[in-house]
């Protein structure tokens, strides 16, 4: 199905009076900042529980999301609603282990947890350098998706414009961060919340009156349409071929169950509320608004699948990154109707949003992570917040350089996908590190840069000799093979090989841990006495 020139101009209109609004934020919160690291890192720590569990679940509802989760179930079925069930089930860990102890032990990035007991430098260049890998896979995802949309809406066949609109978007993002810091990309992502839950619900409301209600007759009638009959519904249709495939589905729960708690962009909103309290409420305020979202998800999948037909789904984008779209014109009432016109625009227009605003927030942790982090540690703590800032905001024309770069190279892959890996390296390198950090008494320096490599290089050699990069033809590079390691996604192995290198680290050092500043940090992490 492929949109004809009114959706275009109106799609386009949509995004662009979107676009406009967020730059009017970025540019009226540019001229009210005064410039230092806090206001930067964090917009002054001024957002109520309400206002930032509207930007956390912005910040997570990602393109992946929106548009990956709903096309591997309209593609796979019962497998492909792994991921809804991963990511929803991933905030109960975000909750109860790290939400209000970051928000105490920390004051900008992940980092600060780890170092409060540490050697600040080794540990800062290690958090640093994970921080960022991660955010610049999870940025990639948020491209593709970008493409793959601007496809579909330019007719499906040009390449060029595809390339053009990640660039965009990759250009924007920098915008965004480079102006507003986090105080406009906490509006941004607050807007778009608001835009997305409306467009998900209306959405998903049009799909069940389609079905009278009924869930039985819309899973039947998807299964129907699916070409796979009743194994549609069933599992094993992506994750049950054999064993591989099997220890991939257990390799990919755990990646999205565990990841959640050590991205990057999902920690450093934890800082912008004024007390613990306040971000323990913010993940309560989130969880609802992801719960309902991730449920919906589901619905929407199994509509694409019942009412576009799995074929026309793949037939469109090969890894059904466009079936939401597709759904919505196919609701609206199909080729040439003005509702289909109207609904197909919208939600191209959310879709866009949703890219944009969470590009941003993405942007701004791991450019937080180069300045208060890298730049910081390499300039041996003398750095003024000033130039710490300055250099945060040309960290974020590189990673955009490198996001695009990367988005352009992978832009046949699922972003669902794509967040997976993500997912990984984030609970491989960033989980161990935290959580030994925040619960082991003995934990030392060593343990924690061990801890950190060792999940973030086996994860990172792993996906680079897996079925993802070469091997098969839908690889990265179809065209060669090095694939040694049969999972596509590298968390079994390299989750435990991050908490193994870091207890490795701990025992073999010969530093004693400092008891001293041990008992601080928990009193800190507990009671909120002496946080930022």
């Amino acid at each position: 199905m492929i949109a004809g020139g009114d959706q275009q101009t109106l799609a386009l209109l949509l995004f662009s009076a979107f676009v406009a609004a967020t730059l009017a934020i970025t540019t009226w919160v540019s001229r009210n900042r005064h410039g230092s690291a806090e206001e930067f890192y964090t917009g002054g720590r001024l957002f109520s529980p309400m206002e930032n569990g509207f930007a956390i679940a912005g910040d997570y509802m990602s393109a992946a999301s929106f548009l990956g989760i709903s096309g591997l179930i309209a593609l796979f079925g019962y497998d492909g609603m792994l991921y809804s069930v991963g990511f929803l089930v991933a905030w109960l860990v975000v909750l109860l282990l790290v939400a209000e102890l970051v928000r105490n032990c920390g004051k900008f990035t992940l980092a600060d947890v780890v170092a409060a007991r540490m050697s600040e430098r080794p540990v800062r260049i290690a958090a640093g350098t994970s921080s960022v890998t991660v955010s610049v896979l999870y940025l990639v995802a948020q491209m593709v998706g970008a493409g793959s949309l601007v496809a579909l809406l330019l007719g499906g066949t040009s390449g060029a414009a595809r390339n053009w609109t990640v660039i965009g978007v990759g250009a924007l993002m920098v915008v965004y961060v480079s102006l507003g810091g986090m105080r406009a990309t906490t509006w941004i992502q607050i807007v778009k919340a608001v835009l997305l839950m409306a467009g998900t619900i209306t959405l998903t409301v049009l799909v069940l009156l389609r079905f009278h209600g009924d869930i039985n007759l819309l899973l039947n009638t998807a299964a129907e349409h699916s070409g796979h009959g009743k194994e549609f519904l069933a599992p094993g249709l992506k994750y049950g071929g054999d064993w591989t495939a099997r220890l991939d589905f257990i390799s990919l729960g755990l990646a999205l169950v565990l990841g959640t708690a050590g991205l990057p962009h999902i920690l450093s909103r934890f800082y912008t509320v004024p007390t613990a309290r306040a971000a323990r409420r913010s993940v309560i305020w989130s969880i609802g608004l992801i719960g309902g979202f991730y449920l919906m998800t589901i619905v929407l999948g199994f509509g694409a699948a019942a009412l576009v037909g799995t074929a026309e789904v793949k037939a469109s984008n090969p890894a059904g990154n466009t079936a939401v779209a597709l759904l919505a014109y196919h609701l609206g009432g199909g080729a040439g109707s003005t509702g289909g016109t109207v609904l197909f625009a919208v939600v191209a227009a959310v879709a866009f949003a949703t890219i944009l605003a969470v590009v941003a927030g993405i942007t701004l942790a791991s450019s937080a992570s180069v300045a208060h982090d890298l730049y910081a540690s390499l300039k041996r703590g003398h750095a003024k917040q000033r130039s710490e800032v300055a250099v945060a905001r040309v960290a974020a024309v590189g990673i955009g350089a490198v996001a695009i770069a990367l988005g352009l190279l992978a832009r046949d892959l699922n972003v669902a996908f794509l967040v997976g890996l993500a997912f990984a390296v984030a609970a491989s390198a960033n989980l161990p590190v935290l959580l030994y950090s925040l619960f082991w008494r003995n934990f030392t320096t060593r343990g924690a840069v061990w801890s950190v490599y060792g999940g973030l290089i086996p994860a990172l050699i792993l996906v680079l000799v897996s079925p993802v990069v070469s091997g098969s033809p839908e690889s990265l590079f179809p065209g060669v093979d090095f694939q040694f390691f049969p999972l596509q996604n590298p968390g079994l192995l390299s989750i435990p090989l991050g908490f193994l290198a870091g207890w490795l680290g701990t025992v073999t050092s010969h530093e004693v841990a400092d008891e001293l500043k041990h008992a601080e940090a928990e009193v800190r992490a507990l009671t909120g006495a002496g946080a930022a």
